[in-house]
């Protein structure tokens, strides 16, 4: 059996939120039983949450298996050496049916000084925005914490909250420790660091399924807000068509936008990482490691590190996100893989 590596596609996951809605229903998915889907988890290493392959001799085994297994050959180098054997990204595609959660995330630094590996800087780009549709993107006005606490516990956050309007094409880059939310009518990729943690600060006084109000997490929130004014925080860019055009480059993902008409071949021969193409608009197709994989709006393929030459294919006007991890601006963030090293070469020699 060929054991080589090649562009692999993943089962979606799919999450029933109180706030969701059936617009991903419209890509093309089937989330049947759920009532809605608020979240499809396209590419994920979160353990419990970990992405099932869809295709070739993989099926059936996880992101983080085929990297226990394939390692820096799957997301480069310098990337397994930094991240070991847990995907380091998190891909959703996100239906805001109503509003979401004011929240916040830790950065590396707090959420490892709470017993987690990371925390969690991301991205949006809007897919669809129904007519007004609005988010939240951090402080309209600098508060101090004493002051924040003061709105919060009178019930006034929203005062001071910055709202962005928000249409298709829109990306918005939310760092850790931005306090943000989506509002309804929204559609959208978003990109993250492999995280699930987040710290819910304010919920409009909304009961959740069981009817009663969801957690608030106020005081685990306190040291991780960012509490300085923000006066845009849209990202502003121009495209063309059949052109890369870069949306955000950060040491946790660098994404790039390609609007696409007619085939584009990429070069990633200087490259050690892993390329994600996560169609975002129309349907189209990635070759590479002489393996052709279709997909569709929602759904994405995963290049491995070792494919040095990426083929794309639009069946009409398509979008595509191209995402990555540039090992050039890896941070160290304080955890050693090494033992996850150790382990894997003694497990490959046949060592126990």
């Amino acid at each position: 059996m060929d054991t080589n590596l090649y562009p692999m596609k993943f089962l979606p996951l799919f999450k029933n939120t109180v706030w969701g809605g059936n617009k991903i229903k419209t890509l093309g998915f089937d989330y049947s039983p759920l009532p809605n889907c608020g979240e499809l988890w396209a590419l994920s290493g979160v353990e419990g949450n970990e992405s099932v392959i869809a295709n070739g001799f993989l099926e059936e085994s996880t992101i983080n298996e085929a990297l226990e297994v394939y390692m820096g050959e799957l997301i480069g180098e310098k990337n397994f050496e930094h991240f070991g054997t847990t995907f380091p990204l998190l891909l959703k595609i996100i239906d805001a049916n109503s509003d979401l959660s004011i929240q916040v995330h830790p950065d590396d630094a707090l959420a490892q000084e709470r017993g987690m590996e990371n925390g969690k800087t991301e991205m949006w780009y809007i897919m669809e925005a129904d007519e007004g549709a609005h988010l939240v993107d951090g402080f309209s006005t600098a508060v101090t914490p004493e002051e924040y606490q003061q709105y919060l516990q009178l019930n006034k956050l929203e005062n001071i909250l910055h709202i962005e309007q928000a249409q298709a094409g829109d990306m918005f880059f939310i760092p850790a420790g931005r306090v943000h939310a989506l509002g309804k009518g929204l559609l959208l990729a978003e990109v993250q660091q492999s995280s699930d943690c987040t710290y819910r600060i304010y919920d409009y006084n909304r009961p959740g399924p069981d009817g009663k109000l969801r957690e608030l997490h106020t005081a685990e929130a306190m040291a991780a807000i960012d509490f300085a004014e923000l006066k845009d925080g849209k990202t502003h860019y121009n495209y063309r068509e059949n052109i890369t055009t870069q949306l955000a480059e950060c040491p946790y993902f660098t994404t790039n936008l390609l609007p696409l008409t007619k085939p584009m071949r990429k070069d990633f021969s200087s490259l050690d990482s892993f390329v994600i193409y996560l169609c975002v608009e129309g349907i189209g197709a990635v070759s590479t490691l002489e393996t052709i994989v279709p997909l569709h709006a929602g759904e994405c393929v995963l290049v491995p590190a070792v494919a040095t030459e990426v083929e794309l294919f639009p069946e009409g006007p398509a979008k595509f996100l191209e995402i990555f991890i540039d090992p050039e601006k890896l941070v160290d963030n304080g955890v050693n893989h090494a033992q996850d090293l150790d382990w894997i070469a003694e497990f490959m020699k046949g060592g126990e």
